[in-house]
């Protein structure tokens, strides 16, 4: 099959900029060529798709880090194949699966189910992250390797907080050996102390117990101070703090091999925003001050946070519907993204270049990939419609989940076309 993509301005940073026309062949970039370039396609090669790329962007393929795609064991809330096809329709050519599966993701076998089951999708591609400890129980270290040797990407407990700073040291310098990150969910658990939402004056008017900054920023603290001991890549999930963000700053400009992500609700939304008891405004990190919202957008806009991911969590109703204090945390992402995300653009906080770089390019590089768009490279590519204008509907998901804050949310820009592996996996109607 081939593809011809014509007059479309392509934004790959440090890569190309401009109107091109993009051949895809074989799954493959095949050519980026000045627009008129390409050969004409007559009624002779059926097998040629041509598409019209006025009016559209192409970016290299998005990538989300950081998904919870629950299968295998908890299919009731979200498939393999459910979750990388709402990835495709928010225009996601790549996730990275949590390991919170039941069972867990902390074996080879655990990790080829997944990607087995990632190929049988026939949507975006999954790169599985596997877990540190057995049973995400903070105590074993598992066969780190032999699961790369079976595919995954990196390693976290993440939604369990590895507690035991002297196995977080001896995960690092495993995994440094093995040249793969270390996805930390940075969370002290006694100081969170089972609270729902951020400590502050909205959690006390709805009596609600609260979270303070400091179950976060002090564990984001103790493993930079690992990252620096054992020269370790070390990646901090969800930031959502303003301390958090500026340890991060300082560690960066010591050198030490740290990167952090956050996503779209810790730059929209404050703990102020959250209606009377409304669930699908909970998450772990909770949703925080207007001071660590206002610092979370000026580490997006000076460099310290290198990237936007989801934490898509699909939760089914009854898990949503109940007391706020005993509602799961998490919200659904992949399908609100990048609309959230091009917020920031149309704020004036970010360029077009940079949200592509936080969305594409350094998730790329964090996994080893290389998605540039040139000859011979998967042509994984993501064509946005910044001017397409709609209204978040959760009864229209491709994913099973609901649980968003933004419903009924007006949004501008979105997918019109996903291209995973040379195929088009996902086109807006």
């Amino acid at each position: 099959m081939q593809i011809q993509i014509k007059g479309v301005r392509v934004i790959d940073p440090g890569n190309i900029e401009g109107i091109k026309d993009i051949s895809i062949k074989d799954g493959l970039f095949e050519r980026v060529s000045e627009p008129g370039q390409l050969p004409e396609v007559t009624n002779d090669f059926d097998d040629i798709t041509v598409i019209d790329g006025q009016d559209l962007i192409a970016v290299p393929g998005l990538i989300d880090v950081h998904v919870h795609l629950r299968e295998p064991g908890q299919e009731y809330k979200e498939t393999i194949e459910t979750g990388l096809k709402a990835a495709a329709a928010g225009g996601i050519t790549a996730v990275c699966s949590m390991p919170n599966t039941k069972p867990v993701n902390d074996n080879a076998q655990v990790t080829s189910f997944i990607l087995s089951q990632g190929k049988k999708a026939n949507a975006s591609r999954v790169y599985p992250v596997g877990a540190i400890s057995t049973n995400l129980e903070g105590q074993k270290l598992n066969d780190i390797a032999d699961m790369k040797k079976a595919g995954i990407r990196a390693v976290t407990d993440d939604g369990m907080p590895v507690t035991d700073s002297q196995l977080m040291r001896r995960t690092l310098e495993y995994c440094k050996s093995l040249d793969i990150p270390v996805f930390v969910h940075a969370e002290d658990k006694r100081l969170a102390d089972g609270g729902s939402m951020n400590e502050g004056l909205p959690a006390t008017v709805m009596g609600i117990k609260g979270i303070p900054n400091a179950a976060e920023s002090v564990m984001v603290m103790r493993d930079i101070a690992l990252a620096e001991l054992t020269g370790a890549r070390v990646h901090f999930c969800h930031m959502s703090t303003a301390q958090s963000i500026e340890a991060i700053r300082q560690a960066k400009a010591k050198g030490v091999p740290v990167t952090c992500e956050t996503a779209p609700h810790y730059f929209t939304f404050t703990d102020a925003d959250i209606p009377a008891y409304d669930t699908n405004f909970k998450m772990n990190p909770p949703l925080r001050s207007d001071k660590d919202r206002a610092a979370i957008i000026e580490g997006l806009i000076d460099g310290t946070i290198d990237m936007i991911a989801t934490d898509h969590a699909p939760h089914a109703e009854d898990e949503k519907q109940v007391e706020f204090d005993q509602a799961a945390f998490g919200i659904v992402g992949l399908e609100t993204s990048l609309g959230l995300s091009l917020d920031l653009v149309a704020q004036g906080h970010l360029t077009l270049v940079q949200l592509v770089e936080k969305m594409a390019k350094a998730p790329a590089e964090l996994m080893g990939l290389n998605n540039d768009i040139v000859p011979g490279n998967p042509a994984d590519l993501t064509l946005i419609d910044i001017n397409a204008g709609w209204t978040v509907d959760p009864n229209l998901f491709v994913s099973k989940g609901r649980n968003t804050p933004f419903g009924g949310r007006k949004l501008k820009g979105r997918a019109a076309l996903t291209i995973v592996d040379g195929r088009v996996v996902y086109r807006r109607e």
